[in-house]
């Protein structure tokens, strides 16, 4: 960054389609997920990525929902190698046979992370509610260490399975990964009406800390362990996507782009669509993009806070959801005057056992739960 202008993106993540096998509660995604009929073709993510490696962009990150349910997904894996992007595909790893990850390991695909809900079958089975698909991800994982591939573990940690934070640990370890994320759900989206049942308690939080921290200790050299703390228990907050468009952004699956998922929950925001205006104009120009970049638009507290470029104030869109105002000190930090509040909601959530669970969907929430 610059008083020029913003530097070169180092990433994007492609979301290539909301459609999923799996109804996961923690889901980031929007309430209102777009249909197969409103995702780009071929194409245009094409184009998309031929622009993105003429940018200096370094890596994707191919997500969805389930990026395996999209029939082109070997041939657009192979425009990253041909320009000599990283690609990263991110899935749930159900329907990721043999043939068709030697077929992206063909095309040039440089990684897999496979999300795991539980490392107990049962567990895995109840929060992404699709049976056998433990089963499922444990073949995926192996094809992709037979095809040569570096595989991570994705743990997306909650109440409904902090528990087994050992059991994932010894899962990466048999699966042969080279990387375990330890990865506490943030609230956005459908993981944010889920919150009160998914919420787990700070003994439970600070339990799973010494767990991930000597199990680091024991397996350096043999598997890394990335820990994302819980946002509502930190003590500051985190540079959601390295800072708000600063070296990262995201385009959904009908090609908006947005400086991070929940973007679109801030207010008075307008988005460009990367199918319609170049990537580069994109960067560059974007109003929504230039809203929270650098320190300029910081309230008088971040602005003169020793932590304003390593965390930039925090979540914005996170400072919206908790406090209605997107300009607010993200109420994560304890720096924040909303941090004991922050801190009372999550005790509240972690005791509310009897919380409603609202599976994830295609064509979005009910009235009811939108009003939650």
């Amino acid at each position: 960054m610059s008083e020029a202008g913003p530097g070169l993106p180092i990433g994007i993540l492609a979301e290539l389609t909301h459609r999923c096998t799996l109804q996961c509660a923690y889901c980031s995604n929007p309430l209102e997920l777009l249909k197969a009929d409103k995702e780009l073709g071929t194409a245009e993510w094409r184009s998309i990525f031929e622009q993105a490696a003429d940018l200096g962009i370094l890596q994707v990150h191919l997500s969805g929902g389930e990026p395996i349910l999209r029939p082109d997904l070997a041939e657009l894996v192979g425009v990253l190698a041909s320009r000599g992007l990283y690609s990263n595909l991110i899935t749930a790893g159900v329907g990721l046979d043999e043939t068709l990850t030697a077929r992206l390991a063909a095309a040039g695909l440089d990684h897999v992370q496979i999300s795991f809900q539980g490392a107990r079958p049962e567990t895995t089975e109840a929060i992404g509610r699709l049976r056998g698909s433990h089963e499922k991800k444990l073949a995926a994982a192996r094809a992709v260490r037979a095809a040569g591939l570096p595989l991570t573990v994705n743990a997306p940690i909650h109440r409904r399975n902090i528990e087994e934070v050992e059991l994932f640990i010894d899962l990466a370890l048999e699966l042969g990964a080279e990387r375990l994320e330890i990865a506490n759900v943030q609230y956005y989206g459908w993981a944010l009406l889920n919150r009160p049942a998914l919420m787990p308690p700070r003994e439970a939080v600070e339990r799973q800390i010494g767990i991930v921290e000597a199990a680091r200790a024991a397996l350096r050299g043999v598997l890394a362990i990335d820990f994302v703390a819980p946002d509502y228990y930190a003590s500051f907050p985190k540079a959601c996507m390295g800072g708000w468009a600063r070296d990262a952004f995201m385009i959904t699956p009908d090609g908006t782009a947005m400086p991070c998922h929940a973007a679109a929950s801030i207010p008075g925001l307008r988005f460009d669509n990367a199918a319609r205006l170049p990537l580069t104009e994109i960067w560059n120009r974007s109003p929504a993009f230039e809203a929270y970049r650098g320190t300029g638009w910081m309230n008088e507290r971040c602005r003169g806070c020793e932590r304003r470029d390593i965390d930039f104030g925090g979540c914005r869109c996170q400072a919206m959801a908790l406090t209605g105002d997107p300009t607010e000190t993200d109420p994560a930090c304890s720096l924040s005057p909303l941090h004991a509040h922050v801190l009372a909601l999550a005790e509240s959530d972690a005791a509310s056992a009897e919380a409603t669970i609202h599976p994830r969907r295609i064509g979005g929430a009910r009235a009811g739960e939108l009003t939650r």
